[in-house]
């Protein structure tokens, strides 16, 4: 199956990359470019790509309020959304999280992960980049203010405590299956379960749940 993709950066040059290499996957296709945030979100409704690649940092609209627009908790049929940023410590990543993105990189991340982001947020699943997850999760747990992290309903179990650090440190499920020795299907399971007793919505989500409540430290 194709994935129709729709790329959105003010940047021309930075715009044309990633759509080239997006292009060149024989899986991918992008079916439109965009160069702010309010053109990104029409063109989104209008053509219901499997999957937004937005900028964070966009004129007319960011890629925060187009990510809560088309992925948000009350955005009707709701995207996949990516974002991509220049700066591992840019505040407006946790926002874009917040507003419901599956995932992010740096757009110095190089080809091969930017794929796989693609790939991941087509199936439904998300993608941290592992080089960043660290660093930039605990910075903004540290930095959190408000009320504290949400309970879950029912105990976390001994192993979906340990899928979920291994989430928060940036596994993929594949990944996540070889550490733990259990099948992908069990992966699967336990994030499932994770979300429902966590009340989140991706495994975004569940990495930032856990840098929140000092599983992962810095």
């Amino acid at each position: 199956m194709t994935i129709r993709v729709i790329v959105a950066d003010d940047q021309e040059i930075v715009r044309t990359g990633l759509a080239m290499i997006l292009d060149a996957q024989p899986d991918i296709d992008v079916v439109a470019q965009a160069a702010d945030g309010q053109t990104a979100v029409e063109l989104a409704r209008k053509l219901r790509p499997d999957v937004c690649l937005f900028d964070i940092r966009m004129p007319e609209m960011d890629g925060i309020e187009a990510t809560r627009q088309l992925a948000g908790p009350t955005a009707e049929d709701p995207m996949a959304v990516v974002v991509i940023t220049t700066f591992d410590l840019d505040d407006y990543v946790h926002g874009a999280l917040k507003a419901g993105a599956r995932g992010f990189l740096l757009k110095d991340a190089g080809p091969e992960l930017l794929v796989q982001a693609i790939h991941a947020a087509a199936n439904g699943d998300a993608l941290i980049a592992p080089n960043v997850t660290a660093r930039l999760l605990a910075a903004f747990s540290e930095a959190r203010g408000g009320p504290p992290p949400a309970q879950p309903v029912a105990p976390l179990t001994e192993r979906e405590e340990d899928v979920l650090v291994t989430v928060a440190r940036g596994r993929t499920n594949s990944e996540i299956a070889q550490d733990l020795h259990i099948s992908l299907s069990t992966v699967k399971t336990h994030l499932t379960a994770l979300m429902n007793k966590l009340g989140v919505r991706n495994r975004v989500e569940l990495a930032m749940w856990a840098y929140e409540t000092g599983r992962i430290k810095s």
